[in-house]
């Protein structure tokens, strides 16, 4: 099933470590999703750089603003993409769901947040391990895939709900929806990209990523 949102031994090796790495930080009720900034990371990126860390400030703060509100009644988890905010996870009540949905809208430069936090009881550390190997089997898919950038690419998991997220061509959304599909265990894909044309994806690969400050983006 997929719901669109607008706007071997290598592949198991990979697969594992991105596991792991993703289990460091399943231990706590709050989860704040990191991006990457650094090195060949920056360069292979479709976001500016200073949109790569506008988006790590945006996750800082948005987390900050959810534990002021929940504490540690709900298990949220705060990703932001090229300023878009993506929350999933759980917290008590409807009116928890909208209150979060509010407080991360407020913060500077977000220009969208994509709300799907359920309301029901926390998930089990169990279900969140289940979630960080499934993320790691569709980084390795994507990995092992030539037809597509696995850095363009961000994999989050929520009971078994695999949301992708970056700047990619419609060609390459159907390619990477098949490919997630493909892994044992998901139940679902939701698409959280944000479409590019095929010229500007040209564009974006003769000439290095642009540092224009982040508040200049638009959706």
């Amino acid at each position: 099933m997929i719901t669109n949102i607008p706007l071997l031994t290598r592949r198991a090796g990979l697969a594992a470590l991105l596991a792991a790495v993703s289990l460091l930080g399943a231990c706590v009720p709050m989860v704040i999703g990191g991006a990457a900034v650094g090195g060949s990371m920056v360069v292979s990126d479709r976001r500016t750089a200073g949109a790569q860390l506008e988006d790590q400030a945006i996750e800082v703060k948005a987390g900050n603003a959810v534990s002021a509100l929940l504490g540690d009644r709900g298990h949220v988890n705060v990703t932001s993409y090229n300023l878009m905010v993506l929350l999933t996870g759980e917290v008590p009540t409807e009116a928890d769901k909208a209150a979060v949905e509010k407080a991360v809208s407020q913060i500077e430069h977000v220009r969208a947040v994509v709300n799907d936090l359920a309301a029901m009881p926390n998930s089990s550390y169990s279900a969140r391990s289940n979630d960080s190997v499934i993320t790691g089997k569709v980084k390795a898919a994507f990995f092992d895939a030539s037809d597509l950038s696995a850095n363009s690419i961000k994999v989050v998991t929520e009971r078994s709900i695999v949301f992708l997220m970056g700047r990619v061509t419609e060609a390459e959304a159907k390619r990477a929806v098949e490919l997630a599909r493909s892994v044992g265990g998901v139940q679902k894909v939701v698409r959280v990209f944000e479409i590019i044309t095929p010229a500007e994806l040209a564009a974006m690969k003769s000439s290095p990523p642009a540092s224009a400050p982040a508040a200049a983006a638009k959706p």
